[in-house]
């Protein structure tokens, strides 16, 4: 998929930004990356919210093989969107809002997990930081 398709494909949607990624282009908005376009297909990012979508949709999780060891990887974020899809501009658009939403929520989960060290680290150079000023 070349750069302009991909534009032209979102266009309903939105602006988006495309990013050189692997075999073609992460696909973003406002920083968050919720569409992988590859070789193999385009792919949405996902969630157990929407991964029964894809599923019903006969969808497959995205794959790749390891050069180094020959072994597959299931990669259960990412889904292969419905070749039907592609000809229907407005339901595409709901699709990619849906990615985008699955892929929101996997940030926002990310930044809750912050490990307690480190929040407790933060908290005593806060607490020196604010000494300081006092002195």
């Amino acid at each position: 998929m070349d750069r302009d398709f991909l534009v032209d494909l979102f266009s309903d949607f939105g602006p988006v930004t495309l990013r050189r990624m692997f075999s073609g282009y992460g696909i973003s908005v406002d920083g968050i990356n919720f569409a992988l376009a590859l070789r193999a297909g385009l792919y949405f990012r996902a969630d157990e919210e929407t991964i029964p979508q894809f599923q019903a949709e006969g969808s497959k999780p995205f794959q790749y093989q390891q050069r180094s060891t020959a072994k597959v990887v299931t990669v259960n974020s990412y889904w292969e969107l419905p070749a039907r899809l592609f000809d229907d501009s407005e339901e595409l658009t709901g699709w990619a809002r849906a990615a985008l939403a699955a892929a929101q929520r996997a940030a926002l989960h990310k930044r809750s997990k912050t490990p307690r060290k480190a929040k407790k680290l933060t908290k005593a150079a806060s607490k020196a930081q604010v000494s300081r000023k006092g002195a």
